[in-house]
C-alpha cells in the first residue's frame, strides 16, 4: 500500500486530478457550514432532532447536514440526482428521448443539458417549499417575511446550481464521479462524530465492551459483503465469428457480458426509503389525534411491519430499476447486428429471453441483500443499542463510490505503467524480447 501510495504522487496527471478533487470537496463542504440569512439555528436544531427517521433525516443525510443547518448548500446534489433520475426514467416511455439515447455523443449532450435545466426548476420549487416550511416552523430571525423568501429562494437556488457545477467540475477535471463524491463526502462528515459518540457511550458504560466489538465484527462482515455483492457478475460468454472484409479475415474472438449481481445499485433502497417514511414524516406534522397519527406509529422503523413492507419495497424497486436501466431485447438485436451470439443460443428473440431469465435469477439475491443490509440497522440498534445508524443507503453508497474512485486511479496507473514499459523497451541499439 506505502509503494502504491507513493506511485500515485509519481504520476503528475493523477496528482493534479487528485489536488483538484480535493480543492472542490474543500470548496463544498466551507459552503455547507455557510447559514442561510434570516434562520432561527437554535430552533431548527431542536426540531431536526426527533427526525432522524423521517423524509427530512434522509435528506438532511445526503446533504452532509446542510439542511439541519439551513446552509447555502442545503439542498446539495439531490436536484441534480432527481433531475437525472428523470430523464433516465422517460426514454422507455417517450420515444423522443429514447431516440436521443441512440444518438451516440451528440444525444448524451442534449440530455445533459436538460439534466441541468431540469436540476434548475427542481431546485427553484424545493427552495419554495423550503422557504415555506421554514416559515411555518417559526425558524425565521427576519421580520420582513418577503425578503426571507425571496433571498432564501435565491440563495438554495443558487446554491444547488452551484454545487451541480462543483460536481460536473470533478467528472470532467478530477478524479472518480463527481456527483456521487458531494455525496460521500457529506455522508462521511459525520463518521467522526458517530465514531466519539461511540467512545464516550463506552467510557459512561451506556454500551458494554462485548456488545461494542460485536459492533465492530458486524461492521466489517457488512462491508465486505457490500463489497462483494457490489463487485459480483455473472459472465455469459459471447462467440464473434469471423468475417472477411476484403481480404482480411475480422472477428472470430470470444468475449463475455457481464452482468452485475446489483444491477440497480442504492436506488432500490432510495426509492423505498423514500416511500415508506412518509407516513411518519407526515404523522409528525399533522395535529395528534388523528388517524393517521395511528398509521405513522405503524410505520415507525421500530416495528416489524416497517421492516416487512420495506423489505418488499426494496425487492420490488430492484427489479424495477434493473428492467428500466437494462433492455435485454436492445442487447440480443446489438449482439445479431455484429453477428455475435450465445454459444447455444439461437440470436434475436431467443437471446433476449435468456439474457432476461438470468437477470431474473441473479437479481433476487441482490434484492435481497440489499433488503438484508437496508433493515439490519433497525435491529442493531434495537438490540446492541447502537449510537448511530450503520447500514442502508449510506453504506452502499460509500463502498459503491470508494471502489469507483480506487478503481479510476489504478487504471491511471496501469496506464501511465503501460506506457514507461514501452519507453524502456523501444531504446535504439536494443533488441526486443
Amino acid at each position: 500500500m506505502p509503494s502504491g501510495l507513493q506511485n500515485i504522487f509519481d504520476v503528475p496527471e493523477l496528482k493534479r486530478k487528485i489536488g483538484f478533487t480535493f480543492l472542490i470537496v474543500v470548496i463544498y463542504r466551507i459552503g455547507g457550514h455557510i447559514t442561510t440569512p434570516g434562520i432561527d439555528l437554535i430552533r431548527l436544531t431542536e426540531w431536526f432532532g426527533q427526525q432522524q427517521n423521517t423524509l427530512f433525516g434522509l435528506m438532511d443525510m445526503f446533504v452532509g447536514g446542510g439542511l439541519s443547518r439551513a446552509t447555502i448548500f442545503a439542498l446539495g446534489i439531490m436536484p441534480y440526482i432527481s433531475s437525472s433520475i428523470i430523464f433516465q426514467l422517460l426514454p422507455p416511455v417517450f420515444p423522443y428521448f429514447e431516440k436521443l439515447q441512440k444518438e451516440g455523443e451528440e444525444g448524451r449532450k442534449k440530455i445533459t443539458q436538460y439534466t441541468r435545466y431540469g436540476t434548475v426548476v427542481l431546485a427553484f420549487i424545493q427552495s419554495v417549499g423550503i422557504a415555506t416550511w421554514l416559515q411555518s416552523l417559526g425558524a425565521v430571525s427576519m421580520t420582513n417575511l418577503w425578503l426571507f423568501r425571496v433571498s432564501t429562494v435565491v440563495t438554495l437556488t443558487t446554491g444547488a446550481v452551484l454545487v451541480m457545477w462543483l460536481g460536473e467540475q470533478i467528472t470532467e477535471r478530477g478524479i472518480g464521479n463527481g456527483m456521487s463524491l458531494l455525496i460521500f463526502f457529506g455522508i462521511v462528515d459525520r463518521f467522526p462524530g458517530a465514531i466519539f459518540q461511540s467512545i464516550e457511550m463506552l467510557r459512561n458504560d451506556v454500551i458494554g465492551p462485548i456488545p461494542m466489538l460485536l459492533l465492530v465484527v458486524v461492521m466489517i462482515a457488512v462491508v465486505a459483503g457490500v463489497i462483494v455483492m457490489t463487485l459480483g457478475t455473472r459472465k455469459i460468454p459471447i462467440q464473434i465469428p469471423k468475417r472477411m472484409v476484403g481480404r482480411k479475415v475480422m472477428g472470430g474472438q470470444q468475449t463475455h457480458l457481464p452482468l452485475r449481481i446489483n444491477s440497480a445499485g442504492v436506488m432500490p433502497i432510495i426509492f423505498a426509503q423514500s416511500i415508506i417514511i412518509v407516513p411518519g414524516t407526515l404523522g409528525g406534522l399533522i395535529a395528534p389525534g388523528s388517524w393517521l397519527e395511528g398509521v405513522a406509529r405503524m410505520f415507525s422503523p421500530q416495528t416489524n411491519t416497517y421492516a416487512f413492507f420495506y423489505t418488499i419495497m426494496i425487492i420490488f424497486f430492484t427489479y424495477f430499476y434493473t428492467a428500466v436501466i437494462f433492455n435485454p431485447v436492445d442487447l440480443a438485436e446489438n449482439f445479431k447486428r455484429q453477428g455475435g451470439f450465445i454459444p447455444g443460443i439461437r440470436p434475436g428473440a431467443r437471446t433476449a429471453e435468456y439474457i432476461d431469465r438470468v437477470l431474473t435469477r441473479i437479481t433476487l439475491p441482490g434484492a435481497l441483500f440489499l433488503a438484508a443490509i437496508a433493515v439490519l440497522p433497525m435491529y442493531m440498534i434495537r438490540l446492541i443499542n447502537v449510537p448511530f445508524y450503520f447500514g442502508g443507503t449510506s453504506l452502499l453508497i460509500c463502498v459503491g463510490v470508494a471502489l469507483d474512485t480506487i478503481q479510476q486511479m489504478e487504471s491511471h496507473l496501469l496506464m501511465r505503467h503501460y506506457d514507461g514499459f514501452m519507453k524502456k523497451t523501444r531504446v535504439p541499439g536494443r533488441r526486443m524480447m
